[in-house]
């Protein structure tokens, strides 16, 4: 079904969501940003539904006035940051249902064209040579070379803004950072995330340390593994999971210089 560019019903970094045809949204990405990336979402998007995960069906492609759109089954109701922030939810029950979204992820095995963690992060980490300082671009792909090779899928960025709670359950999006690697990279992730970079951004800093504190809790005992096992299993990915927040557009000046410290101590502890 051929669809029409509608109303504006969401909004992200990379891209602006419309309604388009019928139970369905066209994902467009803005002005600036390269082909080869939405196009990268467009086929991971589609390799994870292909096999099993819980990543949306990719409907269609579509360029609209020269940005490149990808066509989505439309999914009504708030997101997952929406109800805890306004109570509709506890931490804890937040913390499941991200624990449960987690373990799906997981579950699925890795289509084959994903990319496994080291050419994934060599990738960012050459993209952003002017943003990362080498010895820590160094650093990280040699702490990489060095853990046990994982075989999972790691989504890498799900957060509580990218899952929607629809009457069906809830969905999850945004897949244009999936890589193949072990669990704890995810994990690693969602603690950077909640508890290193979220508290300088919310009302209340102890609000996303708890819904973490609540993820891995709650990941630990779906996993059958001992909170302890899973908080060391993390530990080995926090560098790299830091380091993929300098590659973003979300650290500030000041916790820029936190991740760098961070990623610096946790490299010399490996020598």
């Amino acid at each position: 079904m051929r669809g029409s560019l509608g109303e504006k019903i969401g909004e992200g970094v990379f891209a602006d969501v419309h309604a388009w045809a019928p139970g369905q949204v066209v994902k467009l990405f803005k002005a600036g940003v390269s082909r080869r990336l939405s196009g990268h979402e467009a086929r991971m998007t589609r390799a994870v539904f292909a096999a099993g995960g819980p990543a949306p069906e990719v409907l269609d492609k579509v360029t609209l006035d020269g940005r490149f759109g990808i066509v989505l089954p439309r999914f009504d109701g708030p997101t997952l940051l929406q109800l805890s922030r306004s109570g509709g939810v506890t931490r804890e029950q937040a913390g499941a249902i991200l624990a449960t979204l987690y373990m799906a992820v997981h579950k699925t095995p890795p289509p084959p064209d994903v990319l496994p963690l080291r050419d994934w992060m060599d990738g960012a980490l050459r993209s952003n040579a002017d943003r990362i300082p080498k010895h820590i671009a160094t650093g990280i792909l040699a702490l990489i070379d060095h853990l046990a090779p994982g075989d999972g899928l790691c989504h890498v960025d799900l957060h509580p803004g990218n899952v929607i709670m629809t009457a069906e359950g809830p969905r999850l999006i945004d897949w244009p950072f999936v890589v193949r690697a072990p669990a704890a990279l995810d994990l690693a992730q969602a603690h950077v995330a909640l508890s290193e970079i979220a508290p300088d951004v919310v009302d209340d800093p102890e609000r996303p340390r708890a819904l973490n504190a609540a993820v891995q809790s709650e990941y630990a005992r779906l996993a059958g593994m001992s909170p302890a096992s899973l908080t060391a299993a993390t530990q080995l990915y926090l560098p790299i999971a830091r380091t993929w927040f300098l590659t973003g557009p979300v650290p500030s000046p000041a916790q820029r210089e936190r991740l760098i410290e961070r990623i610096e101590a946790a490299l010399r502890s490996e020598d």
